[in-house]
């Protein structure tokens, strides 16, 4: 037994005991790095050290399936332990309808929606592609032969693909869309020329569009970014308007008392500079929103999102 339990102790899934006032946290993000919930996981492990809110964080990766596979896992493992917190978000509400998962959302324990993010399109600099316009004649003339690479099957990205087919007239079951479990792998597919197109939140783009590696064409937003030199896509005559959330959700079973400690640690980081200025630096909208508000929003959301992924012909 002395191996199985140093073993599991390394692998993070036995939580040591804590304080009275719950100052460790461990984060799951059911991810490969580099993503956005990876992004976010980090974040919140340096706005809750470096504000004191929590004396130690650690953050674990677990990725495959659109955050199923994590969430399972986290479900079955963190049962009652008010140290271990979970990152999701939208592309996990798809991900649980599009793999007929075992384990939802409603087996943890929602704290928050922490931020949203638009997304936005790219592609190479190199592209003979220069415009949305552009992609759009594509896709119309051939919807195969236009790759889209992106986050998890049925996740943000994979329904803003087949929005922006519905939208131009394209039968959306047509698109070849790439999944990545991570955001660090779509990115290197979409620099190496082996998708035409990458969707992803705009954030995870930033640095490259800057850089001059990636062209913007447009951005999933209603009125253009501050700051982003890019249509919308409604201005590019494609009629979506998409908005990627992501959440902190903690471990089923623990008590409403340490739930309500759990979400003033949250609340506090929220408000804190370091998560200010992490919001400015990532170019995240905050839609902080907890308690019971959050939870009528998260069954909303579920809901509205079957019904477009039967719409797009992703979920039967």
């Amino acid at each position: 037994m002395k191996p199985l339990f140093a073993a599991a102790l390394c692998a993070g899934l036995i939580a040591a005991p804590l304080s009275a006032s719950a100052t460790d946290y461990k984060i799951m993000a059911p991810a490969a790095p580099g993503g956005g919930w990876d992004q976010t996981a980090r974040s919140m492990q340096a706005a809750l050290q470096d504000e004191k809110i929590a004396d130690s964080v650690q953050v674990l990766n677990v990725p495959g399936a659109g955050g199923t596979i994590g969430l399972a896992q986290f479900a079955t493992q963190s049962k009652g332990d008010p140290s271990a917190l979970i990152v999701g978000g939208y592309v996990m509400v798809g991900a649980i309808l599009t793999n007929n998962a075992p384990v939802t959302l409603e087996q943890v324990t929602p704290i928050a929606r922490l931020t949203g993010e638009y997304e936005a399109v790219v592609v190479p600099a190199s592209s003979p592609i220069q415009t949305m316009q552009d992609l759009v004649a594509a896709l119309k003339a051939d919807p195969g032969a236009v790759s889209w690479g992106g986050g998890s099957a049925g996740g943000t990205d994979h329904i803003t693909a087949g929005l922006i087919a519905k939208a131009v007239g394209v039968d959306p079951t047509k698109i070849n869309y790439i999944a990545f479990s991570g955001g660090g792998e779509a990115l290197a597919a979409i620099l190496g020329s082996q998708v035409t197109a990458g969707i992803s939140g705009y954030g995870e783009f930033e640095s490259q569009v800057q850089a001059g590696t990636l062209r913007l064409l447009a951005v999933s937003s209603g009125e253009r970014l501050p700051g982003v030199d890019a249509p919308t896509l409604k201005e590019a005559g494609v009629d979506v308007e998409i908005q990627n959330w992501r959440m902190v959700a903690a471990a089923p079973d623990i008590t409403p008392e340490q739930a309500a400690a759990i979400t003033a640690d949250i609340e506090t980081m929220v408000n804190s500079a370091t998560w200010q200025e992490t919001l400015k630096t990532k170019g995240w909208q905050n839609t902080f929103l907890a308690g019971d508000a959050f939870k009528a929003q998260l069954a909303e959301d579920t809901a509205a999102t079957a019904a477009i992924l039967k719409d797009i012909g992703l979920v039967k």
